[in-house]
């Protein structure tokens, strides 16, 4: 499997563990999906780019935007 077939396996695990929680921080995210922080971390930015997350500046926890459908 290729690296970017990982990450895009990541960001889709991502999307649905946000799809059915609360706001996460990173290392909560981490935690969940048994994962370094640095490679959730690199994904997370992915998503955040293409405006699928969004992330509060305060708390810094990640939530689906809501006008994207997951």
């Amino acid at each position: 499997m290729l690296r970017g077939d990982l990450m895009g396996k990541l960001e889709d695990e991502i999307l649905n563990l946000l799809s059915k929680s609360e706001p996460l921080t990173l290392m909560e995210i981490s935690e969940k999906l048994n994962k370094k922080p640095k490679t959730v971390f690199k994904s997370l930015r992915k998503l955040f780019e293409e405006g699928k997350i969004s992330c509060d500046v305060k708390t810094r926890r990640y939530t689906l935007e809501k006008d994207y459908g997951w």
